[in-house]
């Protein structure tokens, strides 16, 4: 897909949706059924791995786990396995890898991290993108407001909502210490070139902060591939348990203040996360890697042929390859109405299978209300992406229409999507 970041390509082949469906308890749920989702962008369902493994640990291991009796020690493995498993997938060590309560905690524990005594404590330069979730905007506008750190506002595009690369390259200077940006922002959804802003970045000295919450549910990504000092995504909304999943590099790990009981300085997996972690949760989310070891092994072959990450590059592309099957009749088909407005890219190869829409002459409420009487589940509101809206000059109350999908959804719940958006506009 164009806008992603490039690697060696491998033939893929074409997505098994009676397999994919079939890891989800959701699509055998009688009260679920005949309803098509979407609004995965605010979470998705969560794979069969994930749920046996949750309950697993709460019949069995739910006690203090890493003590030396079996229960315990069990209960700390299973743990361990999710450290190692998730960070595999993304290409990074296990100790890079932080899980806490969600990726909005997790960034505002990252920002005081960064402030005194962290690297901005002898001040400089940070760039915000007004294209970011108030997650991964505000923290960052605050801490400057206190610190006196100087703020630059990255600004989005009024009519396309991109970020311009000519735009950085005017605000980046040495001075600058910090770059904060989307993936891929969860309305406005171009996927932004992140290893290219990230060279950008770094060549000047700069780190970089990346929320991946509205891109990773389409295909974990290679985070050392994409050159992120930071990457936080939402594991609730990629298959998994409810918990933010943040990968911090290790050369910027090691200059971060610690955030958790002074007696944890120096362990990877407490000085980011201040407060005892969940401990089910996190041992829960080994199961998200396993379904994609389910995924590889049904689609390209064993798992034991390929190491994690070389695993999650080609389930990347298969997930993301059948999405753009999937984009291309919905946008056609919403670029040919001329009294509806396409935030963001309408070319199906540029963007993240989240389609927000501004209707000229129906309520969004109206809208949903139509599409919920034919089991259409869909979104409406700001989303908590109130400024890049307020940068497009979309009014944030009632706010845009939200049509999110992922991989387990079908060309005919598209098709249905598509007939009930007609019949709901007239």
């Amino acid at each position: 897909m164009a806008g992603t970041d490039s690697h060696p390509h491998h033939p893929t082949p074409d997505l098994d949706l009676e397999f994919i469906r079939s890891q989800f308890p959701a699509f055998s749920e009688s009260s679920l059924e005949g309803w098509a989702f979407f609004e995965n962008a605010g979470g998705s369902y969560t794979c069969g791995q994930v749920i046996d493994r949750l309950t697993t640990y709460y019949r069995r291991l739910k006690v203090q786990p890493y003590s030396p009796y079996p229960a315990s020690s069990e209960a700390g493995d299973w743990m361990d396995e999710s450290y190692r498993t998730i960070a595999g997938y993304l290409n990074v060590d296990s100790d890079e890898m932080h899980f806490g309560p969600s990726t909005s905690q997790n960034t505002y524990v990252l920002a005081n991290a960064f402030a005194a005594p962290g690297p901005l404590a002898t001040g400089g330069e940070i760039i915000v993108s007004n294209q970011d979730h108030e997650a991964n905007a505000g923290v960052w506008r605050r801490m400057a407001d206190r610190s006196g750190l100087v703020l630059h506002e990255w600004e989005v595009d009024p009519e396309t909502g991109r970020l311009s690369l000519d735009d950085l390259d005017a605000l980046l200077s040495e001075r600058t210490r910090l770059v904060v940006f989307p993936h891929a922002s969860n309305v406005v959804a171009h996927v932004n070139p992140v290893s290219e802003i990230s060279a950008r970045a770094h060549a000047v000295g700069a780190w970089t902060v990346v929320d991946g919450v509205s891109y990773a549910p389409h295909g974990l990504p290679d985070v050392t591939g994409l050159g992120a000092d930071v990457y936080l995504f939402s594991m609730y909304k990629t298959w998994g348990p409810h918990l933010g999943a943040m990968v911090v590099r290790q050369p910027l790990w090691e200059q971060l203040a610690n955030q958790g009981h002074y007696f944890n300085e120096g362990q990877p997996h407490y000085t980011l996360v201040p407060a005892g972690p969940d401990h089910a949760q996190i041992a829960s989310a080994a199961g998200v890697a396993h379904y994609l070891d389910a995924v590889y092994g049904h689609h390209f072959g064993p798992a034991s042929d390929a190491d994690a990450a070389e695993r999650g590059r080609r389930v990347h592309d298969l997930f993301r390859e059948y999405e753009e099957q999937l984009l291309a009749p919905l946008l056609a088909w919403l670029r040919d109405r001329n009294d509806l407005r396409i935030v963001g890219p309408a070319d199906p190869s540029l963007r993240a299978p989240t389609v927000a829409v501004v209707s000229a002459d129906k309520p969004v409420a109206d809208i949903q209300a139509v599409l919920t009487e034919k089991k259409l589940m869909v979104g409406t509101g700001d989303f908590y992406a109130v400024r890049p809206l307020i940068g497009m000059d979309i009014p944030t109350k009632p706010g845009v229409l939200r049509l999110s999908f992922v991989h387990y959804t079908t060309m005919d719940e598209v098709d249905r999507l598509i007939a009930g958006l007609s019949e709901a506009l007239g």
